[in-house]
């Protein structure tokens, strides 16, 4: 499927998010597909072609109530994923990551001497905002919510000091490799404060399809009793999805905030938790 498919898809997924908030029961796919002026089998066989399953199936893993079931069943403790390795369990295995950090010292300068190459892209996610070095990608936001206007004003702002270039060329590459089957390794440039990069370290030991608390991020990063500041970290993580922010949560169950949009998130949660159960393939 190719990316404006994909893009095509999350767009069907965000109208759908909004019927099932508003219905007390289940929707049929009658009236899923009629909402989306497609024919079932149609609507079927294009929907499944993003989420990897039947939309009927799909819909479990998008209710409000989810992230409890989530948390539940496939809660992270990190210290354990890091006890068994990051390349073994968490992002840097699923998307051959490899990341350096840039220098406290260069971090405050906010982006003086850097050129940061931009695009535009079409995602799982809908409208995806990319931005990178020729040392790897610093940035990656969905504009699905916010518009593109502000995306760019939202991300650009993280170094105000940088020049600022669109160059598809250069994050082409890495864009395919990350919303594909990976291709090659992609590499990240992490520019933030120390605390905000053990933070989104912490991030990347999570493994895909599961979940981990506030809380628990903070205990892994040293900062058992700093979970305000540390949440704080986690919304200012400026590389989203790669960075897996999406699968912190609250202790209750709640899904807590997100930058780019809570059904973004949804989306996100739910696309993984299909993807990565086996029942959910099996059916």
């Amino acid at each position: 499927m190719s990316n404006m498919e994909q893009s095509y898809h999350y767009g069907v997924m965000r109208r759908a998010i909004e019927m099932i908030d508003q219905g007390e029961d289940a929707l049929s796919l009658e009236d899923l597909a009629a909402a989306q002026g497609m024919s079932p089998a149609h609507f079927q066989r294009q929907f499944s072609k993003w989420a990897g399953i039947s939309p009927k199936r799909f819909q479990q893993y998008l209710t409000l109530g989810h992230a409890k079931t989530l948390l539940h069943d496939r809660f992270t403790t990190l210290d354990t994923a890091h006890s068994l390795g990051l390349s073994g369990t968490g992002r840097l295995h699923d998307l051959f990551i490899r990341w350096e950090a840039m220098s406290p010292g260069d971090y405050a300068k906010k982006g003086a001497g850097l050129t940061i190459s931009y695009g535009w892209f079409d995602g799982p996610f809908g409208d995806t905002l990319v931005m990178g070095t020729e040392k790897g990608i610093c940035g990656m936001a969905f504009a699905a919510e916010t518009g593109r206007t502000a995306t760019y004003q939202d991300l650009s702002a993280r170094w105000p000091n940088a020049q600022f270039q669109e160059n598809q060329t250069l994050l082409e590459p890495w864009v395919a490799s990350v919303f594909g089957s990976p291709q090659a390794e992609t590499p990240l440039l992490l520019i933030g404060t120390a605390l905000q990069i053990k933070v989104w370290e912490a991030l990347m030991r999570i493994p895909t399809g599961h979940v981990t608390t506030y809380s628990e991020i903070a205990h892994a990063v040293g900062s058992p009793k700093a979970v305000r500041a540390v949440g704080t970290a986690i919304g200012k993580n400026p590389i989203s999805w790669i960075i897996p922010c999406h699968r912190a949560l609250r202790k209750s169950g709640g899904l807590g905030g997100y930058h780019w949009g809570l059904p973004v998130k949804r989306a996100m949660l739910a696309y993984e938790a299909a993807q990565s159960d086996p029942l959910a393939k099996a059916s």
